[in-house]
């Protein structure tokens, strides 16, 4: 062989060995290997030592493309005072500078190496020759680890054996479902009348509108035999007198699941679907979203909601186990799984109660039951405990204690109650069966204050549980209105606030310097806790800024998305934090729900060995972001 083809051969072979260690990783593990090569052909290997700039703000457009194959990156911005804050961090097998690179301008981050690093350097005319040819590429240089978060959809729904017909079904608009042309007529119309034209017209329902054709009222079948079983005579009045008032609405960009979450929250079989001026433009029924496969939400919640016993409820909790993991396997987003647990949760909690209080009798003291925590967010997976109290407004004459001594038996069975259809009892006693949790409102509201103004460890904790309180049976209105009060008192106290900020920071994402995963500890060996060490640096940091600038929301990601509203976050963290928050709920759904097939006890624990490379990449991404979300906070109080 002469030196020429020796030399070429050398030079082929180190290409294919770096063409092989970058289909380690995604998305170079989907790219075809002539566009690998394309790539590589004229790339050169750089070394950098630790701290040393890679790529500043200070220069020009980028002109090249990197690609980190041994060491760490770190991005960090220079803040108004001066003082420099990380951003990220970077490994092996992942790239940067893509937003600068495709915006053609300069980064607004410095580039710097964590440690002695080797990176692939490709110029930036290759880089658009392999944009151009590779649709891998492209998708992953748009849209970023998004589009990693399609492969792995992708690839559940192809493990799962299922079309994506259901899923794009689930997510179709009701402008492209619902009935166009309602039959409608005016409030005065004979209901009479408004029956013949719903059997003219083979429908299950007539809308009433005003004259700007907004609904006010809607009839239906369901009514019909209502008014026929009652009073026939009805049939020549004007149908405004049994018409069911300000019908529920939801917009033409609302999707069938939010048409099915609706029914199901409400027990309606008819939505009416209005454009942006609130005007009639569609009406959705419950038969629509059968042809859909989404009534078995409907359908199960009606059947929690009539169930003659708690026994019925126990068997429920398969089918509600069932349809979650049909949701995941259909590549249903995880808020959209959280919500639709919360609600089926609802129902049963006030089945139990209504059960309750039919077997014991009316303790004759109105009263709310409150939840918190996860449930009070509704975020809550199918593996949770009770978080519950009690709101209690005693009658004239009584006094809170004789209250509570009749509530506090009926307290104890539906925790029993809950505890049998799978809520296990709170090891932390936060139930409504406990004595210092079954209070009047001038009760809680002390109880809020103490914790307030006395920052012992124990308040703290309390003050990670109780501001994400939510009424799920009786009268929301006083606890609303206490709240509002609670976090007046909240957002004006500094000194509270920064504590509350310490204890956030008390929970660290699982990543360490050298890009590995902290493992939690107690119980399985080599496992991470994706709730406490992945979920709650988010929880607890969108609650500490709802509590700063006194937010109503109590979901954690819609607590993110009015902060940027409100321009108080940057939106682009903001969307960040939330697909973060979004990745890490998936995985862990989809980990129960691996579990749950297995039939083994469901656990937020997991070994990150036991996942793919692709899901391991999205996980350390998202636990960075909190990483970066905790620098901010630490910044932001001075902790």
């Amino acid at each position: 062989m002469t030196s020429h083809s020796a030399a070429r051969s050398a030079i082929t072979e180190n290409l294919r060995a770096l063409m092989r260690q970058l289909q380690q990783w995604p998305p170079f593990d989907q790219m075809e290997e002539r566009h690998l090569a394309l790539m590589l052909e004229t790339a050169t290997l750089c070394f950098f030592q630790a701290d040393e700039a890679i790529i500043t703000p200070q220069e020009s457009a980028p002109e090249h493309f990197y690609i980190v194959k041994q060491g760490r990156v770190r991005g960090e911005r220079v803040l108004p005072d001066g003082h420099h804050q990380p951003t990220f961090e970077i490994g092996p097998g992942e790239c940067f500078p893509l937003a600068a690179l495709m915006a053609e301008r300069a980064t607004q981050t410095w580039h710097l190496a964590a440690e002695d690093t080797f990176c692939i350097k490709i110029g930036k005319e290759t880089f658009i020759d392999v944009f151009a040819a590779s649709a891998e590429f492209r998708e992953f240089a748009l849209r970023g680890v998004s589009s990693l978060l399609d492969q792995v959809n992708q690839r559940i729904r192809r493990d799962a054996g299922e079309s994506l017909n259901t899923h794009s079904a689930m997510e179709q608009r009701l402008g492209e479902l619902a009935l166009r042309n309602p039959i409608v007529c005016s409030p005065d119309t004979p209901l009479r009348k408004a029956v013949t034209l719903m059997y003219e017209n083979n429908v299950g329902s007539i809308v009433m509108t005003d004259n700007q054709r907004h609904p006010v009222g809607i009839f239906t079948l369901r009514d019909l035999r209502k008014v026929i079983a009652q009073n026939a005579e009805q049939l020549d009045d004007p149908v405004a007198n049994v018409m069911t008032r300000h019908p529920c609405s939801l917009t033409e960009h609302a999707t069938a699941f939010d048409a099915a979450l609706t029914m199901a929250k409400h027990h309606f079989a008819h939505l009416c679907v209005v454009d942006p001026q609130g005007c009639l433009t569609g009406v959705i029924s419950e038969r629509d979203l059968f042809s859909l496969q989404r009534v078995d939400l409907v359908h199960l919640t009606r059947t929690i909601s009539s169930a003659p016993n708690v026994a019925a409820l126990v068997a429920l909790r398969s089918e509600i186990s069932r349809l979650v993991d049909t949701m995941i396997a259909h590549g249903a987003q995880s808020q959209q799984i959280v919500h639709l647990v919360t609600l089926l949760n609802d129902h049963t909690t006030s089945r139990i109660i209504e059960l309750t209080i039919k077997a014991l009798g009316d303790p004759e003291v109105p009263f709310s039951w409150l939840v918190f925590g996860s449930e009070g967010r509704k975020e809550q997976t199918l593996l949770t405990d009770q978080d519950n109290g009690i709101l209690f407004f005693p009658p004239r004459g009584m006094s809170f204690n004789e209250a509570r001594e009749r509530l506090l038996p009926l307290a104890k069975q539906i925790n029993e109650q809950l505890d049998r259809c799978g809520f296990t009892l709170c090891k932390g006693n936060i139930m409504a069966s406990n004595p210092k949790l079954c209070l009047s409102e001038t009760e809680w509201e002390q109880w809020f204050n103490h914790f307030i103004h006395q920052a012992t460890p124990e308040n703290l904790l309390n003050s990670t549980i109780f501001f994400d309180l939510r009424v799920i049976w009786g009268d929301p209105l006083p606890a609303q209105r206490l709240m509002e009060r609670v976090r007046e008192k909240a957002a004006s106290n500094s000194i509270f606030l920064n504590q509350v900020a310490g204890a956030a920071l008390q929970n660290r994402p699982p990543l360490n310097l050298f890009r590995g995963f902290v493992y939690a500890k107690g119980g399985e060996r080599h496992t991470i806790d994706l709730k406490t060490q992945g979920l709650t640096p988010f929880v607890d940091a969108g609650r500490l800024f709802a509590l700063e600038h006194n937010l109503h929301q109590q979901n954690t990601l819609e607590r993110f998305r009015e902060l940027a509203e409100r321009k108080l976050i940057q939106a682009k963290d903001a969307e960040a934090w939330i697909e973060a928050y979004s990745l890490i709920q998936l995985i862990r759904m989809r980990h129960h729900s691996a579990l749950h097939q297995r039939d083994e006890p469901p656990s937020n624990r997991l070994n990150p060995d036991d996942l793919n490379e692709l899901d391991r990449r999205i996980l350390r991404e998202s636990f960075r972001q909190a990483q970066r979300l905790q620098r901010i906070l630490e910044l932001r109080y001075n902790l």
